[in-house]
């Protein structure tokens, strides 16, 4: 059986009985889970065997047997996605896993980078087919069926559970906005009445891209199968980064072509190039890392000077700021050491956003300001009046704390210069802390080691206990290991107990190295470790935020196999770790999950035995 497809529209319909979806960019495949099997069968459009590539979604499925066994069999239609964020999904995390054979190296990209399955249509439900029903009927019997078996109705990045129902809108408007805000592929409107058919290009469904602009230099024609090349410049060479023949109207061609016959050069039969000098737009639909994404000229740029199309423009016109967020100044130098602007800075913390925002959702914050740059003043904020609506707050005593539970908050706050961002240790949801936090210290970056010597000294206990922890650079000189919590179940007062031990555990066993002594002056060369620091009113920094050094350094997660003696907190600059996210992923992307299955309370009942 092959998917019914899309067709493409300029335009969103609009009027009754047009429902509306996401278009999530990845892989069309249909779940076909028969009677008796543990586990189902993931094709794809061109009827490929998925199943070896995607052990998280198989292995998810198993797990889960019981739950689907009543209503087999059952045939889904829906995409294979590495979600980004509830709007958008990054289709090269899905190609490069597609393209792999090793099992181990499947199973090691499968851990950094966890697919989920979008289910959006209901084919077979308990051995009956029901493509001659109604979408609107599929698509209730589609959420009644993940509700009875327990999993989500509706998108969530950061859910580990890999299958999922798409959201159904029908206010178009507000899908388009949150689509372009989020910078998804786009939306697909669909006929609430249509009937699913095999194979078939209907207007029922129709596909309205999200398409980006981006300035490119022509560079090479080549008659022989009518594409043209263009490229940008990349630390001041040119590099290609699109070919492309579609868009052109026969009028535009000629003169294109022209323009390479008149100014260009004759390379070899048919190819014909030019120096840097003729910019145009193309419209695409994302880059890929090489290559834009389903190139189509746009237009001319007769006033723009090739110099300008360079990888920072391409950029920012890949990931154009909200509409909603104004942004001031944005050449001003921030990290000058770095020769940082604050364009940089709000590129950096949209591409991070999706890795950031879990850990700053519904927590009460404070962030450090720097409104001149680093080196420069800066002051603490936490108390905020006269903010947009997208901004949600929350009263604490007398003071209105921003709660930054969005992208264009955090890109608001960004064009404030808030460089550090401080959270406490539980959202506002629960009055109980939802991780432990332990902060080593040095007494400087010259002895870092100390950090690593506790760090690695303190995994081996929380090792013994049976607890998972996670860890991170500070962004200063100092490392911060956290160990997650179930949501709402354990006080300060019984985390309290657990950081004290194993605090003057240490003290104890390495009194040399590490000391507890809160006045600077006394601790000497020795590494301090603040168990007093773990508790309510109290903040840390956030995983993924800058620090206000000159460098520009971030508080990075961190695998454990790189806590070693070469381990150094400069490496981890605001451009290493956008280039690391993209090759190793987020170390902390299971962290919530683990944390609801953390035995915490057997080790409180250890600890209380043994006083």
């Amino acid at each position: 059986m092959k998917p019914m497809l899309l067709t493409d529209s300029t335009e969103i319909p609009v009027g009754n009985g047009w429902l509306y979806e996401t278009k999530y960019d990845g892989f069309r495949c249909l779940l076909a889970w028969e009677k008796g099997e543990q586990r189902p069968v993931l094709k794809s459009r061109n009827n490929h065997l998925l199943n070896p590539m995607f052990p998280e979604i198989i292995q998810f499925c198993e797990d889960n047997y019981t739950h689907f066994e009543p209503y087999l069999p059952l045939l889904l239609d829906g995409e294979l996605v590495y979600l980004t964020n509830n709007f958008q999904s990054n289709f090269s995390i899905v190609q490069k896993r597609g393209r792999m054979k090793n099992a181990e190296s499947i199973k090691t990209h499968a851990k950094a980078f966890p697919c989920h399955y979008i289910a959006f249509d209901l084919l077979k439900y308990d051995g009956k087919l029901k493509t001659t029903s109604r979408l609107n009927t599929r698509k209730e019997l589609l959420t009644d069926l993940f509700e009875t078996i327990g999993l989500p109705k509706s998108i969530n990045y950061k859910n580990t559970k890999r299958l999922q129902v798409i959201n159904v809108f029908e206010d178009a408007t507000y899908l388009w906005q949150k689509v372009k805000t989020y910078n998804g592929e786009g939306i697909i409107a669909k006929k609430s009445t249509s009937k699913w058919q095999e194979d078939t290009r209907s207007k029922n469904w129709l596909k309205i891209k999200h398409w980006k602009h981006v300035m490119v230099i022509l560079t090479k024609f080549d008659s022989t199968n009518h594409f043209f090349h263009a490229a940008i410049y990349k630390e001041d060479e040119l590099t290609e980064v699109v070919t492309f023949k579609h868009g052109l109207s026969e009028e535009e061609s000629k003169i294109l072509i022209q323009l390479f016959k008149k100014f260009g050069t004759l390379q070899k039969e048919g190819v014909w190039e030019l120096p840097a000098s003729i910019c145009v737009t193309v419209a695409c639909i994302d880059f890929d890392g090489s290559k834009l994404r389903e190139p189509k000229f746009h237009t001319f740029n007769h006033n723009v000077s090739p110099e300008t199309c360079n990888w920072q423009q391409m950029q920012r016109q890949l990931h154009p700021i909200p509409e909603s967020v104004v942004v001031t100044h944005p050449d001003k130098p921030i990290f000058k050491a770095k020769g940082f602007s604050k364009d940089d800075y709000l590129l950096y913390l949209q591409k991070i956003a999706p890795y950031m925002l879990p850990f700053l959702q519904d927590r009460l914050l404070t962030v450090i300001r720097y409104p001149h740059g680093v080196p420069g003043e800066s002051f603490y904020q936490k108390n905020y009046e006269n903010i947009p609506e997208f901004v949600h707050t929350h009263f604490e005593g007398n003071t209105n704390f921003a709660v930054c539970n969005n992208i264009e908050t955090l890109l608001w706050l960004g064009n404030q210069l808030a460089l550090e961002f401080h959270i406490p240790f539980q959202p506002i949801l629960t009055e109980m802390p939802t991780e432990i936090v332990f902060d080593l210290d040095p007494p400087s970056v010259d002895e870092f080691h100390l950090a690593v010597h506790a760090a690695l000294k303190m995994k081996v206990i929380f090792d013994q206990f049976q607890l998972k922890s996670f860890i991170k650079t500070s962004g200063g000189k100092g490392m911060q290991i956290y160990i997650p919590l179930p949501m709402n179940r354990f006080s300060y007062e019984e985390t309290g107990i657990f950081t004290e031990f194993v605090c003057k555990f240490l003290v104890q066993q390495y009194p040399n190295m590490f000391t507890i002594e809160r006045l600077k002056k006394n601790r000497g060369k020795k590494l301090y470790l603040d168990y007093v620091q773990h508790r309510e009113g109290k903040t840390i920094i956030a995983p993924y935020s800058t620090r206000g050094n000159e460098n520009g350094l971030v508080a990075t997660p961190l695998n454990w196999k790189e806590v070693n003696e070469q381990l150094r907190p400069e490496k981890y600059t605001i451009h290493y770790v956008m280039e690391r996210i993209v090759q190793l992923g987020d170390p902390f992307n299971d962290f919530r999950e683990i944390g609801e299955k953390q035995a915490f309370q057997s080790v409180l009942n250890q600890l209380k035995g043994l006083s």
